[in-house]
């Protein structure tokens, strides 16, 4: 049986963004990213298919919409992806935007332990 993909994105809003992850069970991604950026489009159409069966949830955050959410984890390269496990933060995914890297880095990181949130 084929894995079947995640559903779209949800947007997390600047006042809701640790409210919404930490009612969020299992792994969420959150996807920091703009519009107008290319890199974040081609990574927002790779992961629904690359974190089959290994996410929950999917989350993007507009940094030039949510800016306080932005300054709060430093976030000034775009796209930033992160991992939250049962609504904590777990880890950065950093890896080449390719499926098979993808889910091979995010397996990685969720077999290691919890990081520190940036």
């Amino acid at each position: 049986m084929e894995p079947v993909a995640l559903p779209v994105f949800s947007p997390l809003a600047e006042g809701a963004f640790h409210a919404r992850l930490a009612a969020t069970a299992g792994v969420a991604v959150v996807l920091f990213g703009a519009p107008h950026c290319g890199s974040c489009r081609a990574w927002k159409h790779l992961l629904p298919d690359a974190l089959s069966g290994l996410a929950n949830s999917l989350f993007e955050v507009d940094v030039g919409e949510a800016t306080g959410v932005a300054r709060y984890f430093g976030i000034f390269h775009l796209p930033t992806v992160y991992l939250y496990r049962d609504g904590r933060f777990h880890a950065e995914l950093q890896c080449e935007a390719r499926q098979e890297a993808i889910r091979q880095a995010v397996r990685q990181l969720l077999a290691a332990p919890q990081q520190d949130e940036p």
